[in-house]
């Protein structure tokens, strides 16, 4: 059966979902945006610091699953300008050994929930 995990190292969910579901060895993690959940408050004004949160937020909820980055196999970006596309990859980047990196897909799209300028989720497997 599924689990559900969750931590208050990351942002609450703001609809009917859950940070993340892990079933047998696999876990989905929702798509984190960047609020900080020591306020509750929105990081805004620099695409490196928002990226930053929201793989703050998707490792809190790998380590409440007891799992790490290195598990991770699949992740998906949305991002609103895909001319920042460098500046978040250079993030996104410092969080994975090149060689052993996930599978990842990175998408522009027209909003995201909040209209923040990117959002991320991603699948592990232990």
């Amino acid at each position: 059966m599924k689990k559900i995990i969750k931590t208050p190292k990351a942002p609450a969910p703001i609809g009917p979902y859950n940070q993340a579901v892990l079933i047998k060895d696999t876990l989905y993690i929702s798509g984190q945006i960047p609020i900080d959940p020591a306020t509750g408050e929105l990081v805004e004004g620099d695409i490196q610091k928002e990226t930053r949160q929201s793989m703050e937020n998707l490792k809190a909820i790998l380590e409440e699953a007891g799992m790490t980055f290195e598990h991770v196999i699949k992740s998906s970006i949305f991002i609103k300008d895909m001319n920042q596309f460098a500046l978040i990859n250079e993030v996104y980047g410092s969080y994975f050994d090149e060689a052993t990196a996930p599978a990842r897909e990175t998408m522009e799209v027209a909003n995201l929930p909040k209209f923040v300028n990117v959002e991320i989720s991603m699948i592990a497997v232990k």
